[in-house]
């Protein structure tokens, strides 16, 4: 398969990552290795553990993200990056994120075994806390090592049991005291250049039956808190007309959350992933609801044109009464335009939307494109190129570094789900393909 003299073990690499996922498993076959928990803090011992025994160095800076350092021939020279993270979303895959991470221990290990010498230095990464799960936004250590969050901004980061995320870095261990992104860069951890291998977690891929792809990209992704706020009232007494239904006002939201994403359709996302009733009871009205929202694109000003969109529906005679645009400074769509009828007489209580990460559309560095591209094809396969749907590390870590991925497919395209599988000839691949580039990159 691969013509090159330093072949990747793909069983030692299938190995290493089912080992990895014993750490936090799940019964239904997934991983619960949520940011900061002590799952999160096992499975970065176990890659530190990993990392030294191949004689590596480990670098924890202050956001707790873990560097595992080769030397190279050149102290001139920056090293080349391999990573991704650790940490799942509550109910997550094997794959997600813990497969960049095991490529780059995999890369490490191959130069071990066949004692390469690389000019450039080679690390591998595992940045903290990429799901956001426990602690939003999501990608906030590679965030806080590019300078898009300042360091107090991401250990100040309030998790959704009430923690910090400085705190829980702290209690776990891995409260580093190396700096992480000074906003002037002094003290920063230079990259020269970064690959992260990933899963697609879509089905781009293994519907076109290609198993490797080139990403070119990442789409822009925009979140949102929403806000509701009724009046709690009887479910049989209360005539329809009275109601200040924190439930229907949120439905429509999220009915037109589809249809802004579905006009832009195939590029177009938009997800409501969570949504909480403060009420909670089945016969009385809803009260306050609240709910999340995701838009996505890969085009910067469509993604700015679906950010407006929702924000002037709330504003819209779907909930009653309208303001005018002029007031509002962006334009309104009519309760007729946006096929929602509005009762006579009847006014809901209109959602209160905060914007609350803004994450644009990124393009790769055209060179570590290529090296990826041509790392694929030394190791025997055609490459597609690809435009990442979800966001990703790479997308901080590119302001700061010449920045490119590389994905494999997955099984139906599903991920964020104990059920995500891969193939181990996949992995192996892009491992290859990785380590391929990996080598062109450093010299």
């Amino acid at each position: 398969m691969s013509t090159s003299p330093y072949p990747v073990s793909g069983e030692r690499l299938w190995e290493t990552l089912h080992s990895l996922a014993e750490i936090g498993a799940t019964a239904a076959g997934g991983v619960a290795r949520v940011a900061l928990t002590d799952e999160d803090r096992a499975g970065r011992d176990q890659f530190v553990a990993w990392a030294r025994e191949l004689g590596c160095t480990v670098h924890v800076d202050q956001m707790g993200n873990v560097f595992a350092r080769r030397e190279g021939t050149d102290p001139r020279r920056a090293p080349v990056v391999v990573g991704s993270h650790l940490d799942s979303q509550p109910t997550g895959g094997k794959y997600d994120g813990a497969y960049g991470v095991m490529v780059g221990l995999e890369v490490l290990r191959v130069l071990h075994d066949h004692d390469i010498s690389t000019a450039a230095p080679i690390e591998v990464v595992s940045w903290t806390n990429e799901e956001g799960a426990r602690f939003p936004p999501a990608m906030i250590g590679s965030g806080v090592y590019a300078g898009a969050f300042s360091l107090d901004e991401g250990l100040a980061a309030p998790g959704v049991d009430g923690t910090t995320l400085g705190g829980e870095l702290a209690r776990i261990g891995y409260a580093g005291d190396e700096p992480c992104g000074a906003p002037d860069g002094a003290g920063r951890r230079s990259i020269g250049h970064y690959i992260e291998p990933h899963i697609e977690q879509g089905p781009i891929l293994e519907a076109a039956d290609v198993t490797l792809g080139t990403v070119t990209g990442v789409q822009g992704i925009r979140w949102y808190d929403v806000s509701i706020d009724g009046q709690s009232a009887h479910a049989g007494s209360t005539p329809m007309e009275h109601r200040a239904d924190a439930m229907v006002a949120a439905a429509r939201l999220v009915c037109e959350a589809d249809e802004i994403a579905a006009r832009r359709a195939p590029e177009g996302r938009a997800t409501v992933g969570t949504l909480t009733v403060g009420t909670g009871s089945r016969n009385t009205v809803a009260g306050s609801v609240s709910l999340t929202v995701d838009l996505r694109h890969p085009a910067a000003d469509e993604l700015e044109a679906m950010h407006r969109e929702l924000l002037a529906f709330a504003e819209s005679g779907a909930f009653g009464p309208q303001p005018s645009a002029a007031s509002s400074g962006v334009s309104q769509p009519s309760a007729a335009s946006s096929g929602v009828s509005q009762p006579s007489g009847r006014s809901l209580p209109r959602p209160q939307i905060t914007p609350i990460w803004y994450s644009p559309p990124i393009v790769f560095d055209p060179a570590v494109v290529d090296a990826v591209r041509e790392g694929a094809s030394a190791a025997g396969f055609e490459p597609v190129d690809i435009t990442s749907g979800a966001g990703h590390d790479a997308c901080y870590v590119s302001m700061v570094a010449p920045t490119g991925m590389l994905f494999i497919p997955c099984a139906d395209g599903l991920s964020h789900n104990e059920a995500e599988s891969i193939l181990p000839e996949h992995a192996t691949a892009g491992a290859q393909a990785t380590l391929n580039a990996v080598l062109a990159l450093a010299g």
